[in-house]
């Protein structure tokens, strides 16, 4: 299915992305390619992104070169690029269309009735991945841009009708502030993203005008009403919907939680009238927050009480969300995303949900500024794992200037360890884990490729 024409872009056909193996920017490749446009980009890094990118006959070059972007016509990047960058210097010396990714991504879902943004410093991928897998099983046929790939979808996005645009809205350089939400779910919010944003004063006015955002596109902010930030961010948003468990005054609210194996089952309510009885698929006390985002959107959008009952409740997961990958030695291995001391506790306790021995940990930091500005956190965190293997900082689009050491940030964790390398830390975890414990390997880089040690 071909989009309309892409406004920003104007005249231009051939349309040049850098850091095209981003999960984010190889979904608006892929959907520009559908919509006609010729397409190619650059990145560093080799992945499955990347080869998936190639088998679809779009071109990646292997490394950023100013002679890669001639012969296109505009360029796409992201807030990831610096300005030095060759292809974009090049691009602005001849003048060429250079185009935010997020003013690409807003520019696209205009073209629809309903645009379902969901936000959150955490739990972004999975209540997108969720919305989106009710939607499709209600048969809403939505088009999904998300930031992990699932198995409805073969992918991290899809094109569908347009009555219904479900995306993940990523707060990092206020990039959601560029986007046209009917519904602006938020989730959280909390500190992070410090080489952007100056502290958490400045995280929640950004969330408050993306709130604002979705007021003014005629429809309405969905908060959680049990985290105090983000209640402060929206007090003044004029048509606020809060859902929750222990709030005072919530619209949605989740009754009679139980668990059985670390998975939750509980009624949602709206006042007094009950619109769903879930039984999640996926463990976690944190899940049950997504579900009532995803619970109450559906009824928002008038979804039956089956719909969304049986909709949620089958969703299964995302990629490097809790993803099982395995087993060595009788220990059960998962990788997951979590790359900020909030998500790492919530992991660590969801492990704990579902075993009897127990969690060891691998943790790749992300980025120096998060691991420098949240040192104390990551070191509580993570000495809630029962050990815990350190690996050096993922430096993604940082140099280090802040001499931080994961060495040493492993003698400060309660059983922490260091490796220096991936292979190092598989020799290490298989000689730590046991018979039913459980291997949590964990970080936003590449981490999770030590799972493939033990294939």
């Amino acid at each position: 299915m071909s989009l309309h024409k892409i406004d920003c872009l104007g005249n231009a056909k051939k349309i040049f992305f850098i850091g095209i193996g981003g999960i984010s920017m190889s979904s608006l490749a892929f959907i520009c390619k559908e919509a006609g446009y010729d397409v190619a980009g650059s990145d560093r890094a080799e992945s499955a992104l990347t080869d998936k990118l190639k088998a679809a006959d779009i071109p990646v070059f292997p490394r950023h070169d100013e002679k890669n972007i001639e012969g296109y016509d505009a360029v796409v990047y992201t807030g990831a690029i610096h300005a030095d960058n060759p292809e974009l210097s090049m691009a602005k010396r001849k003048n060429l269309p250079i185009i935010y990714r997020a003013t690409l991504l807003g520019d696209i879902m205009k073209n629809y009735r309903a645009r379902i943004g969901v936000a959150g410093m955490h739990g972004k991928s999975s209540a997108t991945g969720m919305i989106s897998h009710l939607f499709l099983s209600a048969g809403k046929n939505p088009t999904v841009v998300s930031g992990a790939e699932m198995s409805d979808m073969n992918g991290a996005y899809r094109l569908g009708g347009k009555d219904f645009f479900i995306f993940e809205a990523c707060e990092y350089m206020d990039s959601f502030l560029h986007f046209f939400p009917t519904l602006a779910v938020i989730l959280n919010i909390g500190l992070d993203h410090t080489d952007y944003f100056s502290g958490i004063e400045q995280i929640k006015a950004s969330f408050a005008k993306y709130a604002d955002i979705a007021v003014n596109c005629g429809g309405a902010a969905l908060v959680n009403g049990d985290d105090e930030n983000t209640l402060a961010a929206t007090a003044a948003c004029t048509h606020r919907v809060t859902f929750g468990i222990t709030g005072e005054n919530l619209d949605y609210r989740a009754d009679n939680i139980a668990y059985n194996k670390g998975k939750a089952s509980f009624s949602v309510m709206r006042g007094e009238r009950k619109i769903a009885d879930i039984s999640l698929s996926v463990p976690g006390a944190h899940n049950i927050y997504n579900a009532l985002a995803a619970c109450a959107a559906g009824d928002m959008h008038s979804l039956t009480y089956e719909e969304i009952s049986a909709g949620v409740s089958s969703f299964s997961g995302i990629s490097r969300r809790f993803e099982y990958k395995g087993s060595v030695g009788g220990a059960d291995i998962y990788i997951d995303y979590a790359h900020h001391p909030d998500e790492i506790e919530a992991t660590i306790a969801c492990a704990r949900g579902i075993c009897s021995g127990r969690v060891i940990c691998a943790f790749e930091p992300h980025t120096y500024s998060r691991t420098y500005a949240l040192y104390d956190d990551f070191i509580a965190a993570l000495s809630e794992a029962d050990a815990a293997v350190m690996l050096d900082v993922y430096a993604a689009r940082e140099t280090d200037t802040l001499g931080i050491s994961s060495q040493a940030m492993a003698k400060c964790i309660k059983n922490g360890y260091y490796a220096e390398n991936y292979a190092k830390c598989a020799e290490m975890l298989r000689a730590l884990a046991g018979e039913n414990d459980i291997i949590l390997i964990l970080g936003a880089g590449t981490v999770c490729k030590i799972a493939d040690f033990f294939a």
